[in-house]
């Protein structure tokens, strides 16, 4: 019995680690894929991108500056495009839904400072689908295919 113990132990966190990670989705299921061909929720995530998104990563999904990239005084990032110019789509579907839930995470580590909020008190998980299926719906065919193909792989 004392040589099963760590691997008991292990198997223990491990379920606890994966409970607590899923813990905050209404429902997993629907976490890994975003439906962009679903027209209702286009128009829903449209309506709502503009409400909480447009201030920061623009009207037209060109985001906060001409230049994304360069730093703000404070060391943080502009908010990117979400068009086909931004980083949007090198970004599993899974890992856009999990940084307007959880909002962008900081790494001092890396000097990288998000400005981005969370999202979890402010939109259902379905709102943020549809403002994740509206994005990839403005995104070039060629963009989408690439998108739901890296998707595939994480699946």
């Amino acid at each position: 019995m004392k040589r099963n113990l760590p691997i008991l132990c292990a198997i223990t966190l491990a379920i606890a680690a994966l409970s607590y990670f899923y813990s905050g989705f209404d429902d997993v299921s629907d976490v890994f894929a975003v439906n962009y061909k679903d027209r209702t929720a286009v128009k829903a995530g449209r309506v709502l991108y503009s409400d909480n998104c447009a201030s920061c990563h623009g009207a037209r999904l060109e985001g906060e500056a001409s230049d994304w990239r360069q730093r703000n005084p404070d060391g943080s990032l502009p908010a990117p495009p979400h068009d086909e110019t931004g980083h949007t789509w090198h970004h599993s579907d899974f890992m856009n839904f999990n940084t307007v839930k959880h909002g962008g995470l900081s790494d001092p580590d890396s000097n990288f400072i998000s400005r981005m909020p969370a999202y979890k008190d402010v939109l259902s998980d379905k709102e943020i689908h549809d403002i994740l299926a509206y994005i990839k719906a403005n995104w070039p065919n060629e963009i989408q295919r690439r998108h739901d193909a890296m998707n595939s792989k994480q699946n």
